[in-house]
């Protein structure tokens, strides 16, 4: 096992506290860490808010044991909740702590650490292994099972909608063919095979299986549909006051949570309107100016931060009751099911 507690990078430290330790500065603050991972995140926020106590979310069994020693190693435990769930499971969550509302909700999307670099479950198309990716281990759909079981048009959609893979077609037409030879089972098997179907002068920078991988990893987990899911219950708890802070590593992601808190930046009027009713104005207040993205320094010292877009809104009055209804009826899942 490696020593996670050393090699985890937070990514964007310094920039998440700023925005989150502000609404937890006061006696009885409640803030929750939907995707726990090692508590890098969970252990600065608690540092820079004495007052506050976190409830710490996340569906893999062993990134919550070791998240739950870091935090009781840094004299922490006394104010950390740690529960195993899928982060849609937000309201049961809350439910089942007794907490009304909180104050602040941080979520680290796409990989932790310990998914990346546990080759054994391969999430990574760097390493050989089989083709599992699952986040909660106790699921039964596995990456393996995706690619034995769904047909042609399943997997071009899969690789088109979460990969944006311009060889989609092509990519599970060959798997299709393949597999009534032999199970694609591992990690080099996926990687040769997306490797030979597409050619060399239309290929992207870095390993041209990057987002069949990827597509793989979204499907498996169900990542999309329970974040914008997760979304609407997070603005329906959040206190006024409260903010909610979101790093996403891939356009999908971040496509979802700008639209979301979009939503609550403008007035909810037709164009034009004289007069803007007290239940139409916004009820979010931007905190971020658009996506933050890492520097220069930061992507030199932690390559996974890269790719990531860092937003986040605080609630500046009550969400409105039809927004309240419209987000309740939105379809979010109170399930323990597959999830972060």
């Amino acid at each position: 096992m490696n020593d996670y507690a050393t090699i985890h990078q937070p990514v964007l430290l310094e920039q998440c506290v700023d925005l989150v330790a502000p609404a937890l500065d006061h006696a009885g603050a409640v803030a929750v860490d939907c995707t726990l991972g090692l508590a890098g995140h969970t252990i600065a926020f608690l540092k820079a808010a004495p007052q506050a106590r976190l409830i710490g979310i996340d569906r893999d069994a062993e990134a919550l044991a070791l998240a739950t020693e870091r935090v009781r190693r840094e004299g922490l435990a006394d104010r950390f909740i740690p529960v195993h769930a899928a982060f849609d499971a937000f309201t049961a969550v809350l439910d089942e702590q007794g907490v009304d509302g909180v104050d602040a909700v941080f979520m680290d999307l796409g990989l932790s650490s310990l998914q990346i670099d546990e080759t054994e479950r391969g999430f990574s198309y760097s390493h050989d292994a089989p083709l599992d990716m699952r986040m909660d281990t106790s699921q039964p759909l596995t990456a393996e099972r995706v690619l034995a079981q769904y047909d042609a048009e399943s997997l071009a959609r899969i690789f088109r909608t979460y990969g944006e893979e311009r060889y989609a077609r092509q990519i599970a037409r060959e798997i299709c063919r393949r597999r009534e030879q032999e199970p694609i089972m591992t990690s080099a098997q996926l990687n040769r095979l997306v490797d030979e179907v597409i050619p060399q002068a239309h290929r992207p920078a870095g390993n041209p299986a990057k987002r069949v991988f990827q597509a793989l990893r979204i499907e498996v987990n169900g990542e999309l549909e329970k974040l914008a899911a997760t979304l609407p219950q997070i603005a329906n708890r959040l206190n006024v006051g409260g903010r909610l802070v979101v790093e996403s590593y891939h356009s999908l992601e971040d496509k979802t949570v700008k639209s979301f808190m979009a939503q609550g930046l403008v007035a909810d009027v037709p164009p034009g309107l004289p007069m803007i009713p007290e239940d139409a104005q916004p009820f979010f207040r931007e905190l971020t100016r658009g996506a933050v993205k890492a520097d220069e320094d930061e992507v030199a010292r932690n390559p996974r931060s890269a790719s990531v877009r860092l937003r986040g809104v605080e609630l500046t009055r009550p969400v409105p009751e039809r927004w309240r209804r419209r987000f309740s009826s939105g379809g979010a899942s109170q399930r323990r099911g597959r999830g972060r």
